[in-house]
């Protein structure tokens, strides 16, 4: 019986698969380091807004100043949460993106490998086992072509989650727009 995977492969390919686990969770410390520095810094952003809005409002003279200071807090507010889901989002996408790619590459590396394991028990096989090969070839096929469609509706369904969050994040900003630019009209 011929060995199909020498044992100078096994080791290469499992060094490269503690590499390639190695970059991905570098990357992920890196992502999680972001998203903590953007949390910390939203958060103080807001601290500061709202001790700055609360001494506007007690330094009002009038109930009329009051609620004029209170409709002018509420765009900032919203385009600073607009622009920390943007972030959020982008961080994530970045991951989900690296680690698709990362997917693809292993698979493409697997396939590579187990047509080459099959071709050279192909070589080495008894006469007549051209039709079982074949089969085995044809699965392997099918299988790849069922990934390719998989991966086709994965990237589809992140770009319509991507353009429903963009079209969301418009009717939210356009929404808070209304009513101050509604006021400004009728002053």
């Amino acid at each position: 019986m011929t060995n199909f995977i020498a044992p100078e492969q096994f080791i290469a390919a499992q060094k490269a698969n503690v590499e390639t686990l190695l970059g991905l969770t570098n990357a992920n410390f890196a992502r999680v380091e972001r998203l903590v520095a953007l949390n910390l810094n939203t958060a103080r952003s807001v601290l500061e807004d709202s001790v700055a809005n609360t001494k506007a409002l007690l330094a009002a003279k009038d109930a009329q100043t009051a609620l004029n200071l209170q409709a002018g807090f509420a765009q900032p507010m919203v385009d600073k949460a607009v622009a920390y889901g943007r972030s959020v989002y982008e961080i994530a996408a970045e991951g989900q993106q690296e680690f698709a790619k990362l997917v693809e590459t292993q698979v493409a590396e697997l396939n590579k490998s187990i047509n080459e394991v099959v071709e050279k028990a192909a070589k080495s096989a008894p006469a007549g086992s051209e039709a079982a090969f074949a089969a085995v070839k044809s699965a392997i096929a099918v299988a790849n072509d069922a990934y390719a469609n998989v991966t086709k509706v994965a990237k589809q369904t992140a770009e319509t989650a991507e353009a429903n969050m963009t079209a969301a994040t418009e009717a939210a900003v356009k929404a808070v727009s209304a009513p101050k630019a509604a006021a400004k009209k009728a002053a």
